[in-house]
């Protein structure tokens, strides 16, 4: 899977949150997204779309998370784009969705772009989205 490039400038501000693994602390990130999301101006819809998409990379990370692991959320806020980086530890052996898979094509759907990253014992997924009417 492609890596999307998301390296902060100068200029970008970087939150980075972590929670641990588990499918009750996923509101957490939803609301930070959202708050970050707010904060740069994005249309309401767009705002939500980027909290399912959260979510939706979230619980893909979780299906192949270790035990015991976190999830490290790493915030990227630019002038006029939200980058949203989702890591965890895994499980030996652990495989994401494949792009072509109904999970993917939320995420292609809700984002500006969605990539992924597995190596040995990690995953990571990350988000681009660009406010509307932004070049």
């Amino acid at each position: 899977m492609s890596q999307l490039t998301t390296e902060p400038t100068i200029d970008d501000d970087v939150v980075l949150l972590s929670v641990p693994a588990d499918g009750g602390y996923l509101g957490v990130l939803r609301t930070a997204t959202a708050g970050l999301a707010a904060r740069l101006q994005f249309a309401l819809d767009e705002i939500e779309d980027l909290r399912i998409a959260v979510d939706e990379a979230c619980a893909m990370l979780l299906a192949v998370a270790a035990p015991d692991a976190e999830l490290a959320c790493r915030f990227t806020v630019t002038e006029d784009a939200l980058a949203v980086e989702v890591t965890v530890a895994t499980v030996r052996g652990a495989r994401l969705p494949a792009e072509s898979s109904f999970a993917w094509k939320v995420l292609t759907a809700l984002t500006t772009a969605a990539s992924a990253e597995a190596g040995p014992g990690r995953a990571s997924i990350t988000l681009l989205t660009r406010r509307a009417g932004a070049h």
